[in-house]
């Protein structure tokens, strides 16, 4: 760790203590305590609240083509996440609205609020080839906003009545809320649900995922899916070394007992600002191990902080990762996890929704 770093206050309910122009910006601020205002500066700052804008979207379907993963399709009814997942690796897409991917990617969020129109019109085109949809690749469909917005549900509702497939990826036990539709949707081979949960420690989640459910009632969605016959998964992610991993085999183990039937982990990505916030974050809350969790990282990354290489991303290289991958593969041998993804989903019963009419429905 840099010694001469010296980082922003914690901010209870929040991830980021700071908010770091993006890479795309060309002024920076700095702020210096001259020490003529130590009073204000010991006084509590106001909380940073959550801010809502409506987003008008010319397309909701993103397509992908990255090798190491297992869908081509994507869709993201919000940008930014109120989770406020410190390690997110989406934080950095914040910096394409010209907004921070620290405080700002947690407080200042968009709404796709014509997204199930946008979606209907993108299934109907002539050419579409019926692929699974995979929701909340970039940031939580089911984050505490979509309880007033809804539109990861009116999403679910234009994929159940296409016969379209789709995976989900949460960690709030929101998705109980669209059991309904997960289903039916399940009857016909139409979804699967992943939950992430990388620890079982409800204080260390507090600080890491300060907005999402805690591990122990994501554990209880997981109950309530399989329970009610929605096929579901457990993603353990992202591990941190020296921070979340040793939670690895326990993790895999009560969501067994849940009733999740495959699993997969990924390690922590540190993309573009996300360095810097994630830095700030282990000096706030773990200085103790700091140095020792970055140095793990950097041996897992070829001695940098983040390796970009498709091959090596998602798992990392070197003895640590190799450490990590034959604990994983030992702890699923014992339960009989299949790998993530492992179901086929059905994309022969896709009907494209009916073009909107000026006359109407009348059948």
């Amino acid at each position: 760790m840099d010694d001469s770093f010296i980082p922003a206050r914690a901010i209870k309910g929040r991830g980021a203590a700071s908010n770091p122009e993006g890479r795309f910006e060309t002024i920076r601020h700095h702020t210096e305590d001259d020490g003529w205002q130590s009073t204000l500066l010991d006084e509590a700052a106001p909380r940073p609240r959550t801010c809502v804008t409506e987003e008008r979207a010319r397309s909701v379907i993103t397509s992908n083509d990255s090798p190491d993963i297992a869908f081509e399709q994507a869709l993201n009814p919000f940008r930014g996440c109120e989770h406020g997942c410190v390690y997110c690796f989406a934080r950095p897409s914040h910096s394409y609205l010209n907004l921070s991917p620290g405080l700002d990617f947690e407080t200042k969020l968009r709404a796709k609020t014509n997204l199930a129109e946008v979606l209907r019109i993108e299934l109907a085109k002539p050419h579409y080839v019926p692929k699974p949809i995979n929701i909340g690749s970039n940031t939580d469909p089911y984050q505490p906003i979509e309880k007033k917005w809804r539109l990861t549900r009116a999403a679910l509702e234009v994929l159940s009545e296409c016969h379209h497939p789709c995976t989900i990826v949460t960690k709030n036990a929101l998705v109980e809320r669209d059991i309904d539709l997960l289903v039916a949707m399940a009857r016909e081979k139409l979804v699967q649900v992943f939950v992430s949960v990388n620890s079982l420690d409800n204080h260390l989640a507090a600080k890491l995922e300060p907005r999402a459910c805690a591990p122990h009632r994501r554990l209880k969605a997981v109950a309530a899916l399989a329970e009610a016959g929605v096929p579901v998964g457990v993603l353990v992610a992202p591990i941190i070394p020296a921070l979340n991993d040793m939670y690895m085999e326990a993790v895999l183990e009560r969501a067994h007992e849940a009733g999740a039937r495959c699993a997969g982990y990924t390690v922590l990505r540190l993309p573009w600002e996300l360095k810097q916030l994630f830095r700030e974050w282990l000096t706030l809350h773990a200085p103790d191990r700091a140095a020792h969790v970055m140095s793990l990282v950097q041996q897992m990354n070829g001695g940098r902080d983040y390796d970009s290489n498709f091959a090596t991303r998602m798992r990392g290289h070197g003895v640590f990762a190799e450490l990590l991958r034959k604990r994983f593969e030992i702890a699923c041998r014992r339960h009989g996890f299949g790998r993530a993804r492992e179901l086929q989903l059905d994309i022969s019963r896709f009907v494209p929704p009916r073009k909107p009419s000026p006359q109407g429905e009348l059948f």
